[in-house]
């Protein structure tokens, strides 16, 4: 099974979600949120969902009430170098319960043939749950660049992404997204399943895209964006679901300014994450309605 889908005749439609690394370290500015308050906060802002690693054992009956309590959806990575890391990763799935599975295949030393081999192998594994399998476009696992993902997505028509094109602008020092990038960009944007919300400059993965969306790059960015949400929506049932998420990590992910006091650093994030999640949240809802005004 590779679509999210809840079982009814509603119309294809957009859940936005939240990458809960993302919320490491959010709080009122005087301290972090509590996991209860971070449930809070989320259900408070219009998120109907979470993205993450499995809870621990001792915090998975929690996690699932929470869950249950707000009915948010959940998605849940794994990180497999082999097929048999994903058997024994289902097996846990089907313990704690989750809606989608978002791979980080390892590692981005595994090319070529072998790595087509291994990405067969897993979706393979993956259509024998009733749980859908994305293929997140990441550095540093098999999908290290645009080129050789590019190469995949041509050999395994099968294969269905969760797309974060902001890796391969850092990647390939992307300043600008020239035509040469949105030709093969349109190529992942095909087996959309997923999207991950960030904006990469092409030297550093996530900037702060300014208290009104004003960073140059987000007109470019919405628009591959919205253009993964047309082709998935021409491919989509009633009942299917494309969940996306602003996904703006901690340090060393966030900018920061880096001082040293007393001999021991201190490091203070440039952004405020929870206002830009949000601010890229609504961006994900303009791209949305950008596709939805063009439908007859």
């Amino acid at each position: 099974m590779m679509k999210l889908n809840d079982g009814s005749m509603k119309p294809p439609r957009l859940e936005i979600v939240q990458s809960w690394w993302g919320m490491i370290g959010v709080g009122d500015g005087e301290r972090e949120w509590t996991v209860e308050e971070k449930f809070e906060k989320l259900a408070e802002q219009g998120y109907t969902g979470i993205l993450g690693r499995f809870p621990l054992p001792i915090e998975a009956d929690t996690w699932r009430r929470m869950l249950d309590d707000y009915k948010f959806s959940f998605g849940v990575h794994c990180f497999p170098y082999r097929r048999e890391d994903l058997q024994s990763f289902y097996e846990q799935v089907q313990v704690v319960g989750a809606d989608f599975v978002n791979c980080h295949i390892m590692n981005n030393f595994v090319v070529g043939r072998a790595a087509e081999t291994l990405i067969r192998d897993l979706i393979d594994e993956a259509k024998g749950y009733s749980i859908p399998f994305f293929v997140e476009t990441h550095r540093g696992r098999v999908t290290q660049d645009l080129h050789r993902t590019v190469d995949y997505v041509n050999a395994i028509p099968d294969l269905r992404l969760t797309i974060d094109l902001s890796h391969y602008a850092l990647a390939g020092e992307m300043e600008h997204i020239s035509e040469q990038a949105s030709e093969l960009f349109d190529r992942l944007l095909r087996r959309t399943s997923c999207i991950h919300g960030r904006i990469s400059n092409g030297q550093q993965i996530q900037v702060d895209i300014g208290p009104n969306a004003e960073h140059p790059l987000v007109e470019s960015y919405t628009n591959l964006w919205s253009k993964g949400m047309a082709y998935w929506l021409e491919q989509a049932d009633p009942g299917d679901i494309l969940p996306v998420l602003p996904e703006l990590g901690p340090p060393n992910y966030a900018i920061t300014s880096d001082s040293y006091i007393y001999g021991g650093q201190h490091r203070q994030e440039i952004s405020d994450r929870w206002q830009q999640a949000l601010i890229i949240k609504n961006l994900f809802f303009k791209a949305w309605d950008a596709v939805a005004a063009n439908i007859p």
